[in-house]
């Protein structure tokens, strides 16, 4: 049997409209969580007194596992549905999402948006959605979830639809990539099942929605971009490079190059979870062993490449970036942290050139003095040290960035164009 198409969702909006509770319900509901899994999670959510939050422990236990660095890839954290199957990327809280979905340590290819129908649209919402459209996120389910606190009214409903859809077309969405959906992910009503409580909504379930979005192709026929996460030194091995492949294809006995630092060597095997492979393609993480390269010559944030067609070195940068959450304001040679692929560094934001509608992208300002939370900007940005990187358009996976400053993410964006070194 030939595998399904297989997507990467992200489930976005505001912090107490359901997320977790209708992935729970999600994976409840396609069998992808067992009902002595789910007894386990439902009997903990009663102890502590919290019943209703029984769908949402699923996800929490996985953040929580996570934290005390356990990998899983239990069953529930992926599904099947009966044309795609999806991995949920997980960011439970607003700054987590942030942060992963820029760095890119997730690309997710299309996002449920939770709007709670009791709560309609709150801060949280429009910021997510403005943010999915800055990182490409082109397919959107609006999942209009809680119908049962408002006794499943179609008004109710009517109403967020009309809302949202004048916020997506405000911040550019195409509406024939957006699709709603009437649910209460407590009940059950339209998210694998169709609800017997809403006669009047004629549409599809979550499921049948997710089924009918497109995977994307595999970005195979690009240039190899490989950004090192780890490097280890194995006995009687060598150095063993370790990271995901973001485009390309990587097999024994390629001439590879790792930048910024140029060094270059022949792939001599490539391995995951312990097994040689002949070859690893996007998505793909691997560790992979270098003849020639030495514990030294490689570190994490570099991006291996094949000598023929070498990662860009920058000398600096233009990106676009919007403002999620700085104290007081950003002025011209601000030098925060960026998170890049792999790579964290400082780098100095040298001009603002432009502030922009971040509704519209819209020129507001010429050469604002400072930026506050909130402004979309255009801005040249230095690296204190040489960097590997590469432009959007081009390598999406190698172009967005999140800027981190005092614990939290302050910015986030993408590099519009390159001036390499």
């Amino acid at each position: 049997m030939a595998e399904k198409p297989h997507i990467n969702l992200v489930f976005i909006g505001h912090v107490d409209h359901g997320k977790s509770t209708l992935v729970g319900r999600l994976m409840y509901d396609t069998g992808s969580l067992s009902e002595q899994d789910y007894r386990k999670l439902q009997k903990e959510a009663e102890e502590r007194g919290k019943g209703t939050f029984a769908f949402a422990y699923v996800m929490d236990n996985l953040k929580e596992e996570r934290e005390r660095g356990v990998t899983i890839d239990v069953a529930y954290k992926k599904f099947d549905g009966p044309k795609n199957s999806f991995t949920i990327i997980d960011a439970p809280g607003h700054k987590d999402f942030v942060k992963n979905m820029i760095t890119g340590t997730s690309q997710a290819d299309a996002a449920v948006l939770v709007v709670s129908c009791k709560d309609g649209i709150q801060p949280q919402t429009k910021e997510h959605a403005f943010l999915a459209q800055v990182m490409g996120l082109k397919q959107m389910i609006i999942a209009v979830n809680k119908m049962d606190e408002v006794k499943y009214e179609e008004s109710s409903f009517n109403k967020v639809k009309e809302e949202m859809t004048k916020l997506l077309q405000g911040i550019g969405y195409k509406l024939d990539a957006v699709k709603f959906v009437a649910l209460s992910a407590w009940v059950g009503d339209n998210v694998a099942k169709k609800s017997e409580n809403m006669s009047w909504y004629k549409g599809e379930t979550l499921v049948q929605l997710l089924d009918g979005l497109t995977a994307p192709k595999l970005p195979t026929d690009k240039p190899l971009r490989l950004p090192i996460q780890d490097v280890y030194n194995i006995k009687g091995v060598g150095t063993v490079p370790v990271g995901r492949v973001e485009t390309g294809i990587i097999k024994p006995g390629d001439s590879i190059i790792f930048e910024p630092s140029g060094k270059t060597g022949e792939v001599k095997t490539v391995e995951a979870h312990h097994e040689q492979l002949p070859q690893a393609i996007p998505g793909d993480n691997i560790g992979f062993n270098v003849r020639g390269i030495s514990r030294n010559d490689v570190a994490r944030g570099d991006v291996a490449g094949h000598t023929k067609d070498p990662p860009t070195v920058v000398k600096e940068f233009i990106a676009q970036i919007v403002v999620l959450n700085h104290p007081t304001a950003i002025p011209v040679n601000y030098t925060p942290v960026f998170h890049l692929h792999t790579a964290q560094m400082s780098m100095t934001v040298t001009e603002i050139q432009k502030k922009l509608d971040p509704k519209t992208g819209a020129v507001k300002e010429e050469n604002p003095k400072f930026l506050k939370t909130g402004d979309a900007a255009i801005i040249k940005v230095v690296p204190t040290k040489p960097l590997a990187a590469e432009e959007y358009k081009k390598f999406p996976q190698l172009g967005r960035f999140a800027i981190r400053d005092m614990g939290q993410t302050v910015a986030a964006g993408m590099i519009v164009t390159i001036t390499p070194k």
